[in-house]
């Protein structure tokens, strides 16, 4: 089983940052994906981004320029520095990661529990 712990949640004024972090323990090992999920209350969870354990990054056309996201050396936390912030940010946010080989997935989905990020303006 993979845990995964999102904090850094919480109010920020609209052009203001935040720094979201996520980690990971269980069996992590090859848990070689992982990222970040949001959902806005009436709209569809959506990707925001996400990083392999190779370093390649993949960002919402919404986000990109504004947040990045990063992974520590052990690749058992994932963090995801929000930058530039707008209301329509707000939402619930969910770490999530995964097995791939390629462009395939190995096994479950894994989730966090969510943690708020609102966006005030």
């Amino acid at each position: 089983q993979v845990q995964l712990v999102e904090s850094g949640g919480g109010l920020v004024q609209a052009g203001g940052s935040l720094r979201l972090s996520c980690a990971a323990s269980g069996s992590i090992f090859s848990l070689n994906v992982m990222g970040w999920y949001r959902q806005a209350p009436g709209k569809q969870r959506e990707l925001v981004a996400e990083i392999s354990s190779g370093g390649s990054t993949n960002y919402a056309d919404s986000v990109k320029g504004r947040f990045t996201i990063s992974r520590n050396s052990a690749q058992n936390t994932v963090y995801l520095q929000m930058n530039s912030l707008r209301p329509e940010d707000t939402a619930v946010y969910y770490c999530h990661a995964r097995r791939v080989s390629g462009a395939i997935k190995i096994g479950p989905d894994y989730w966090g529990k969510g943690t708020l990020v609102t966006v005030s303006s």
